[in-house]
């Protein structure tokens, strides 16, 4: 299935607009990462463990969507925007939101 951040792809033609299609998915950073982190934020560079956190939950979303858009008979979901928030008391889970519009493209 194809999954583009634009409203049109290149040499297809959309025949059928099925509608907005979504996944989400909400993922906690545990307390050992939040250590790691604390750490990496006083000495500087890039904190790992994070980033995989957010690759995960980046796929998740999206494989969410592309499942819905698929159930409905689509080819490809264009318009893909995401979406990434904190939620909880302490900012400790982290949402994100995969969004789009299903199509079929010959």
């Amino acid at each position: 299935m194809l999954l583009t951040t634009t409203s049109m792809i290149d040499g297809g033609k959309i025949t059928r607009y099925y509608g907005i299609v979504s996944g989400e998915t909400i993922i906690g950073a545990n307390v050992f990462r939040d250590l790691f982190a604390s750490i990496r934020d006083i000495v500087g560079g890039r904190s790992g463990s994070y980033e995989e956190v957010l690759r995960e939950a980046k796929e998740t979303a999206l494989r969410e969507m592309e499942e819905q858009a698929r159930a409905l008979g689509a080819n490809a979901v264009i318009g893909v925007d995401l979406d990434y928030e904190t939620v909880g008391g302490s900012g400790s889970m982290l949402m994100v939101t995969a969004a789009g519009t299903a199509v079929t493209v010959e």
